[in-house]
């Protein structure tokens, strides 16, 4: 793993660990923390782990864009900086790996994002989640992107329009979150979660996830022409083959991948 200025990576056992590391700015996202980012989402794909932890380090996940970055920037300086901002987001979606959002404080705006794009999300019952732009003067419009598609056209409005914090337990109940959990638990729960979503085959698994994506909010016909593509395809690998002649065979799937 390369070396990082505004990020932490480790590399345990089949998991990487990538934690934002400006506590004294609130992980804000500056264009040198996306990029670092986003080569640590390239580089974690590249390894042979099985899932990966976005966290943040200090008591703030991500307060988003850190508007001293943005303030300086004229139109095609802004645009450079949510290109890349929507880069990594995008990334996150397509790495095979599983990637689970650790959130233990607020995730506000594109920090709010980055958690809508994670898989999967486990959340201390202190975090808290904003799209704060509407009661401002910059909206949330990029943040929205994501956030939409997990909790759904009215809580969003709700969340953007006024720019109020949603507390955990309430984004657990809208769907932003999976679990949400004391602070003290938070990093059992995590592991947990991410060790029951990367069993099986890594490799039918990374396929999976990219074709789930592929056809959410696509109109139904349109999704069931991908899936069964897809789905057809992957029935003659390896992996395939070995879960069904395991199951057949009353026995423990051993997988190569």
């Amino acid at each position: 793993m390369a070396d990082y200025q505004h990020v932490l990576v480790a590399h345990t056992e089949d998991v990487v660990r990538i934690t934002m590391n400006r506590p004294e700015r609130r992980n804000s996202l500056t264009f040198e923390h996306l990029t670092e980012l986003l080569g640590a989402f390239h580089e974690a794909a590249a390894s042979g782990a099985s899932g990966i932890v976005l966290a943040g380090a200090g008591p703030v996940f991500s307060a988003g864009h850190d508007f001293g970055d943005v303030s300086s920037r004229d139109l095609d300086g802004v645009r450079e900086l949510l290109t890349l901002c929507t880069d990594l987001m995008r990334t996150i979606e397509s790495v095979p790996q599983v990637v689970v959002a650790r959130v233990h404080g607020l995730a506000t705006a594109a920090g709010c994002q980055l958690v809508a794009s994670c898989d999967l999300a486990v959340a201390a019952e202190e975090a808290g989640f904003a799209l704060p732009g509407g009661k401002g003067g910059w909206f949330c419009h990029t943040p929205a992107v994501p956030v939409a598609r997990v909790i759904g056209r009215k809580r969003l409005m709700e969340m953007a329009l006024t720019g109020d914090v949603v507390d955990a337990a309430t984004a657990e109940r809208w769907g932003m979150v999976n679990r949400v959990v004391p602070a003290g638990e938070l990093d059992g729960a995590v592991d947990e979660l991410l060790g029951r979503a990367t069993r099986g085959s890594r490799a039918s698994k990374a396929v999976g996830k990219q074709t789930l994506y592929a056809q959410l909010d696509r109109p139904e016909a349109d999704g069931y022409a991908i899936a069964v593509e897809v789905m057809a395809a992957a029935s003659q690998t390896p992996a395939a083959r070995e879960g069904m002649g395991a199951f057949l065979g009353k026995r423990e799937a051993v997988w190569t991948d």
